[in-house]
């Protein structure tokens, strides 16, 4: 049936919501779509299962970069982030966020914490768990890179490495599943947490020589897996997401030095470009909300199709 017929044919209440253009080539709407980049829209127009509205979220790493951007995110959802990271103060940006997460009747505040230090990061999540009596879902951002090829890498930088990337991630989701089951008094509670995980985790990156951060985030994989196995029980759902390359101020100063690998790691993957860090805001929010309610123990791989060659 041609496609006017069959829009003719259905209802136009069915159209009520989405409020579609027309499918012509001539439609001035349509060629504005197709001539600039998406935008970010933060309504969920009647998925309420997305919305994260009075819900209590702790992000590690969440400072700059990636983290700082699903803090963003889980803040237009509608909750209350507290992001965690060790630097001595966040970045710029934090303060633009913050002023809109205010705006928003929500709130954003910043703790400087390594979460290596066990005992320290243990207090501060249990303070932030009484401070609103809940303590809703985790996003596990922090981390570090070093490239060092295999032959000159120091036991010392490799133990580093693991202690951030995988300890460090393993001791706040620990400390946070410990509040949320004190907040529940052992009876099922509803938490989600997702950890940050890499597709380097899954390969070896061609070109780029970092033996012990892919192996971290390896770890981190199956880290969520049993992480997932264990509390299931307790209704704490455990996920991973899985990025490809971002374009951030680090990769930035990367490509100054090799600039060659700005074509080859988009030439990498099916889209033929690298992405931005933007583009991973739904992850965390669709893992942390109830529209994944059903999910756990699995990694959300978002890489431009880079693994699926």
């Amino acid at each position: 049936m041609p496609a006017s017929r069959l829009l003719r044919a259905v209802p136009r209440a069915s159209f009520a919501v989405c409020r579609p253009v027309s499918l012509t080539a001539a439609s001035p709407t349509l060629a504005r779509r197709q001539s600039t980049a998406p935008t970010i829209n933060t309504k969920t127009y009647g998925l309420p299962e997305f919305s994260l509205q009075g819900k209590v979220v702790i992000v590690s790493g969440g400072a700059r970069g990636v983290g700082l951007v699903q803090a963003e995110a889980l803040l237009d959802a509608g909750a209350r982030v507290h992001a965690l990271d060790r630097l001595p103060e966040p970045s710029p940006d934090f303060a633009r966020v913050a002023d809109k997460a205010k705006q928003q009747g929500s709130a954003l505040t910043y703790h400087r914490v390594d979460v290596r230090e066990e005992e320290t990061l243990n207090e501060l999540i249990a303070k932030i768990a009484d401070e609103h009596g809940r303590l809703d879902g985790l996003v596990a951002a922090a981390g570090i890179q070093q490239e060092t090829p295999a032959l000159e890498y120091s036991g010392v930088d490799f133990d580093r490495m693991m202690a951030t990337n995988v300890t460090g991630v393993f001791l706040t989701a620990q400390a946070v599943a410990r509040q949320m089951l004190r907040l529940s008094g052992g009876k099922p509670t509803s938490g989600s947490m997702a950890l940050i995980a890499s597709m380097s985790g899954t390969v070896a990156n061609r070109g780029l020589i970092c033996p012990a951060y892919n192996a971290s985030k390896s770890a981190v994989l199956q880290l969520g897996r049993n992480l997932a196995s264990e509390w299931g029980e307790h209704g704490i759902r455990v996920n991973t997401i899985s990025p490809g390359y971002i374009v951030t101020a680090m990769t930035e100063a990367l490509f100054d030095k090799y600039p060659e690998r700005r074509a080859d790691w988009a030439n990498g993957n099916m889209l033929g470009r690298l992405s931005k860090p933007e583009e991973y805001r739904g992850a965390a929010v669709f893992l942390l909300s109830d529209a994944s309610s059903f999910m756990t123990g699995s990694d959300l791989r978002i890489d431009g199709g880079h693994c699926a060659w």
